[in-house]
């Protein structure tokens, strides 16, 4: 015998959303239960069906609302309820796939994915990776600094499917090589596998875009979005820190992408560990994989990294000057690079070879400059932000509420946070003994501001500008 299934609509239903809409805000209500329909109750199974827009809002309901809604349910529809989401994943193509929920005191059927009769295979737009063509394996020298996380990369992108280093998270300083190597990764999948869909992003531009997306009322396209990627590569992933929305939002895409087997790739210029600010939650996710450091290279490597890219680029360079390059520029790849960019330059200008008096002049301007530049205290952003907003150190560091004054105080943390090694804990106590939970939100603020607002960030842009050159 067929089930019985109420299609039109239920007003048992109707005085589940009442008694939801009672019990939270306006906004609340209309952000994440009225986007809710109602599909149908099997009375027979006693099933409610409910269609949900996007994958998104089903598992912020069921981690935020589930004990709310299952109250509201058994009070209407009975002890025993069982709910089926049927959730939207083309809007595009019209096709939704049924899920269950999480949570056992709501029962749940797991059904095939229903589409419409009419509905054309799902079809996703063209995308651009926003790989770097140059970053390749080819031009990326191995060394022992770098040789686990160039290992387990090759791994990936032979089988991006499998799941003993997903996610994979690498950490290393300023300039060991983590941009190239997570491109070399991306461009090998796309050669390998050129079905899937892979992109390169950076947490910075990552921010803005979900910034954009609140401001446009795009979420839930911006979800899934990344929702549809293969490959995730998400780079210096600690600028995300102190974001908790963004964080939020980037839980649910690395949840998903995660328990549908897509491989996603961060880097980091620190360890899990040391990264304040960052979801807990989200620090065990990227534990769940592989941890691999690229530590500063050592003088083989450089060296080896500098013949490389002299036979690149024709140049002829004598041993001994190669060999004194790679001794005195030991800080990261990217300032040898610098070095041998100053050299193919005096070169061409002055119409002479590169030799050892020539090499010892670029490395004693480029790097000798870096090496004798002053490290950035707490007092040196003090002083150079009250300068900028003409505000007294004094009124920072005191308990003043005055906008003017907190804006400039929040500005103080922020720099802090980004240009020093200290502590959140070590920043408040010098900005008028605040605590912890005060810098990482002065933080998400500033960086929030920043993402909205074109002149303040100009504004902080300078502000690094006059403290770097300090």
């Amino acid at each position: 015998m067929s089930s019985t299934v109420t299609t039109a609509n239920d007003p048992r239903w109707s005085n589940c959303l009442r008694m939801i809409a009672n019990n939270l805000s306006r906004q609340q209500f209309d952000t994440w239960f009225a986007p809710v329909s109602y599909v149908g109750f099997d009375e027979d199974e006693c099933t409610l069906t409910l269609s949900v827009p996007s994958p998104f809002i089903r598992e912020y309901i069921e981690e935020h609302y589930l004990k709310l809604l299952r109250a509201v349910l058994q009070q209407q529809y009975g002890v025993g309820i069982r709910l089926r989401y049927e959730v939207k994943i083309d809007t595009i193509n019209n096709i939704s796939a049924r899920e269950e929920a999480t949570d056992s005191a709501v029962l749940t059927d797991v059904v095939a994915p229903r589409t419409d009769a009419n509905a054309s295979p799902r079809v996703l737009q063209h995308l651009d990776s926003q790989l770097k063509a140059d970053y390749t394996f080819e031009s990326f020298v191995e060394g022992e600094s770098n040789k686990l996380p160039r290992t387990v990369g090759l791994a990936i992108a032979q089988n991006p499917h499998q799941a003993t280093f997903n996610p994979l998270f690498i950490y290393g300083g300023s300039g060991v090589g983590k941009t190239h190597l997570v491109n070399a990764i991306g461009l090998r999948v796309k050669e390998l596998h050129p079905e899937l869909r892979v992109l390169y992003v950076s947490a910075h531009l990552f921010q803005v875009q979900y910034t954009d997306s609140v401001r446009h009322n795009t979420v839930n396209d911006f979800i899934a979005f990344y929702q549809s990627i293969d490959v995730l590569i998400i780079d210096d992933i600690q600028e995300l820190a102190s974001m908790q929305k963004t964080q939020s939002t980037f839980f649910h895409i690395f949840n998903h992408l995660h328990q549908n087997g897509r491989q996603l790739i961060l880097t980091s210029d620190r360890p899990p560990v040391a990264l304040e600010g960052m979801e807990e939650r989200l620090l065990t996710r990227f534990k769940w994989g592989l941890l691999a450091e690229i530590e500063r290279p050592t003088q083989k490597l450089r060296r080896d990294i500098l013949c490389y890219k002299i036979r690149r680029d024709g140049l002829r360079v004598a041993t001994p000057v190669v060999d004194y390059i790679a001794a005195n520029v030991d800080n990261s790849i990217r300032d040898l690079e610098g070095v041998l960019t100053s050299l193919m330059a005096y070169s061409v200008v002055n119409n002479c070879e590169i030799d050892m008096a020539m090499a010892q002049r670029v490395v004693g301007r480029v790097v000798g400059q870096s090496r004798q530049a002053k490290a950035i205290t707490l007092d040196d952003i003090l002083a150079r932000t009250c300068d900028f907003f003409s505000i007294a150190s004094a009124d920072v560091l005191s308990a003043s509420r005055k906008a003017p004054v907190v804006l400039a105080r929040q500005v103080v943390m922020y720099l802090a946070h980004q240009h020093t090694h200290l502590s959140t804990t070590k920043i408040g106590a010098y900005v008028g003994k605040r605590g912890h939970a005060t810098v990482i939100h002065s933080c998400h603020t500033v960086s929030q501001r920043m993402a909205a607002d074109e002149a303040f960030r100009e504004q902080i842009g300078q502000l690094e500008q006059m403290l770097t050159l300090a």
